[in-house]
């Protein structure tokens, strides 16, 4: 690795650690306050669920994007982030005005997260800088990764780590849908990824296509990561830390599932590491089956070491 790419890996690993330990540490208001996104999450059938209703948005974005109608794609894409965040911020707020006692302190935390969000969604339309992109990024993809992580018991999860590994590599390397989404992401500067410039210059405002980028060899000024790749892998984080806790088991004093939690987003980090040797090759790569695997590995080796038993969690009783 090239000393000039240290810093900006460096910093996009900070922030995929950064969102998956914050939505660790708000999964367990989320669990107490939010009805999970499925009615049964030990069902392995949600992992499929959530799979077809990827491929079904993905294939009307790329629908869009082929009739020509970029801008139709930034409008719904920023109602999904407004919605989202009104979602995510709002559960913050309550507690906050709870703290203060304050009278329907549900209701203020709905307005002040619809004006927040309303705030935030603005900037992104008509200023999308990458630091302010990054910003919301992080705090989304903490957020539904929490909402998601606590939905997906263990199964379901790791049915859906290995399910969307798969998908992600058939539309990288296969079909290359997925690179003419992202080109179309960076085109119309959707936030829905990470950016970390490679020089103190870069403007995501004058961000050019990624595929002519690729198609000419020419060295990229930013590294790109979809939220999609924070998001996944955390889930099964949250999920190791909301499925396990009930099981009574310490060690030195610090809880089994924290644990598990952990080292699966240190697992997470190796797979993120040996993505970079690719990415730094200059050609797109598929992040799930890496970050995936990781996040897998690092699972299974805690659960065995911590729990002693080889049903990974699986069957809980």
């Amino acid at each position: 690795m090239a000393a000039k790419d240290v810093r900006p890996v460096l910093a996009m690993a900070g922030l995929l650690v950064l969102a998956q330990l914050v939505a660790l540490l708000m999964a367990p208001a989320f669990y107490a306050t939010t009805p999970p996104v499925f009615e049964n999450p030990e069902d392995p059938v949600n992992a499929l669920l959530y799979i077809l209703l990827i491929l079904a948005f993905t294939g009307v974005i790329l629908l869009v994007i082929r009739m020509r109608r970029q801008g139709a794609v930034k409008y719904v894409i920023l109602a999904a982030m407004f919605l989202t965040m009104m979602l995510v911020f709002s559960l913050p707020f309550f507690y906050l005005f709870m703290a203060f006692r304050t009278p329907y302190a549900d209701v203020f935390a709905q307005i002040e997260a619809i004006i927040i969000s309303g705030a935030l969604t603005y900037a992104l339309a008509k200023y999308p800088e990458w630091y302010l992109v990054d910003a919301v990024g992080v705090s989304v993809a903490a957020g539904v990764t929490a909402i998601l992580g606590m939905s997906f018991a263990i199964l379901p999860a790791l049915l859906l780590l290995v399910g969307l590994a798969i998908y992600d590599a058939i539309s990288v390397y296969k079909t290359k849908h997925m690179v003419t989404l992202a080109d179309a992401v960076a085109t119309q500067r959707l936030p829905i990824l990470i950016i970390i410039p490679k020089s103190r210059h870069y403007s995501f405002l004058r961000q050019r296509s990624l595929k002519e980028q690729i198609a000419s060899g020419e060295e990229r000024d930013a590294m790109f990561m979809g939220l999609g790749d924070i998001i996944i892998p955390g889930i099964l984080v949250v999920s190791a830390f909301i499925s396990l806790g009930s099981r009574d088991v310490s060690v030195v004093g610090i809880g089994g599932n924290v644990i598990v939690a952990l080292v699966t987003i240190l697992g997470t980090l190796v797979g993120f590491s040996a993505l970079m040797r690719y990415v730094l090759r200059g050609n797109p790569q598929a992040g799930l089956p890496l970050l995936n695997t990781g996040a897998i590995l690092g699972y299974a080796l805690a659960y065995l070491a911590v729990y002693r038993d080889f049903t990974l969690g699986i069957v809980l009783g």
